[in-house]
């Protein structure tokens, strides 16, 4: 199996949603490995999504489960079905219901950088 070397992504700091595409037989996955998922091939190529995509679920969290996440409450947690194809779990604006059209802004929460989806304007 290939090395996965590290990609700059918004589990690194940076304002991105990254994901893989398998050349093999052309399956998405998030998070990235270091092989396919469906087919276990190596050969693998690294994008980055659009950040757009559609409420799947919504979770508004009332009570923090950390005393760091306390200053955040109430806020919102959802599963997004992106335009690329894959499903991720991220925050998102509390008034978010499911079928909404997003987009992805990124915010800090808890002292990280974490991908925010509000309503998009189209």
């Amino acid at each position: 199996m290939s090395e996965l070397k590290p990609v700059a992504d918004w589990t690194t700091g940076t304002e991105a949603i990254s994901y893989q595409s398998c050349r093999a037989c052309k399956s998405i996955q998030y998070f990235r490995r270091s092989f396919c998922a469906a087919c276990g091939s190596p050969d693998l190529d690294d994008k980055t999504a659009s950040g757009e995509g559609t409420v799947y679920a919504t979770s508004l969290v009332l009570r923090a489960g950390t005393p760091e996440a306390r200053e955040h409450v109430p806020y919102n947690i959802v599963l997004i079905d992106t335009d690329e194809g894959f499903r991720m779990m991220a925050h998102g604006a509390n008034d978010l219901v499911i079928g909404d059209k997003v987009k992805a802004g990124y915010r800090q929460f808890t002292g990280r950088l974490v991908p925010f989806f509000e309503r998009s304007s189209t």
